[in-house]
């Protein structure tokens, strides 16, 4: 993929900036979570990439930073992740598909992104008819504190008895923290009516930046959980720095063997189906090398005039 053209702010032809646009967590156009991967932002001021973020109005927006070849080779790619109201960390689907958008037809076996959270590699494997499905890995997971039903049913526009009693509702992160919320059926799902003022005065007091909320009854008869992210830029059809979470917490809690392969499929309540495939190892009592895959395509190419 081409580097854009950003010539110095005050010429008289003004910035240009290409990007790419990608559908991940999904094989299919138009659907999974889409994602703007500006492939050269130098030159772009923190203010304009959070106003690039707007303009965009995706759930993420990313940012590249290309450098020399040595440091990337040492270091990673540096890549900036932002959504319509903040920069963030880490998150899944933005760090999936601008690797993805890195790679291009090159067919690289790994990309490496340095993110604000640390070094993610992004492994790539050709499959089938052309496919190439990337995995991630998270860095290892920090579990934090265990939330009360009604205090979550009370967000969430559940009653408490929608949320499962034999599995706890617990903060994980991976990078960015969510507290992964355990509804015992699809229906309860269904009908998520988020307070997000709440919501957000909840957070800003307890550990947990988000909450991600799955039930064991799937639509894939393959898929082991079906999930819902619901934050203040509305549904998000797919959440793969959750996911990394949610693989963690499944091994720590039995939903899932260690190393054992699952899917998550997320979305469906959006219109935007997505499958997100997860695992996550155990070294005694500790859950580590929390790994998050998936497929992209892109759909859209552009350039940003400034």
């Amino acid at each position: 993929m081409s580097n854009a053209s950003n010539p110095k702010a005050g010429g008289s032809e003004g910035r240009r900036y290409s990007y790419a646009q990608l559908d991940v967590f999904t094989e299919r156009p138009l659907e999974g979570n889409a994602l703007a991967v500006f492939t050269d932002a130098r030159g772009l001021s923190d203010a304009e990439m959070q106003a690039v973020a707007r303009e965009t109005r995706l759930s993420e927006t990313t940012f590249v930073f290309p450098r020399d070849p040595a440091v990337e080779r040492e270091h990673g790619v540096r890549v900036r992740i932002f959504t319509t109201e903040e920069e963030l960390p880490f998150a899944g689907h933005p760090t999936l598909g601008t690797a993805f958008a890195l790679r291009g037809r090159s067919g690289a076996s790994e990309i490496v992104l340095d993110l604000e959270a640390g070094r993610i590699p992004v492994e790539f494997t050709a499959e089938g008819g052309g496919h190439v499905f990337a995995e991630m890995r998270q860095v290892d997971p920090e579990f934090g504190a265990e939330h009360e039903r009604e205090a979550i049913a009370g967000l969430a526009g559940l009653e408490v008895e929608d949320i499962a009693t034999d599995l706890p509702i617990q903060t994980v992160s991976t990078g960015l923290a969510f507290a992964i919320v355990p509804v015992k059926t699809r229906k309860a799902l269904e009908k998520l009516a988020l307070d997000w003022k709440r919501v957000a005065e909840y957070t800003e007091r307890t550990d947990a930046k988000f909450l991600y909320f799955m039930t064991r009854e799937c639509v894939d008869a393959k898929a082991r959980m079906h999930a819902r992210m619901i934050f203040y830029n509305g549904e998000d059809p797919a959440t793969g720095s959750a996911a990394g979470c949610a693989a963690a917490w499944m091994v720590a809690h039995g939903v899932a063997q260690a190393d054992e392969r699952v899917l998550i499929e997320q979305g469906m309540e959006a219109l935007r189906p997505s499958r997100l495939f997860v695992r996550a190892g155990k070294e005694g009592d500790s859950v580590v090398n929390v790994r998050v895959g998936g497929h992209a395509v892109e759909v859209m190419r552009g350039e940003l005039f400034l």
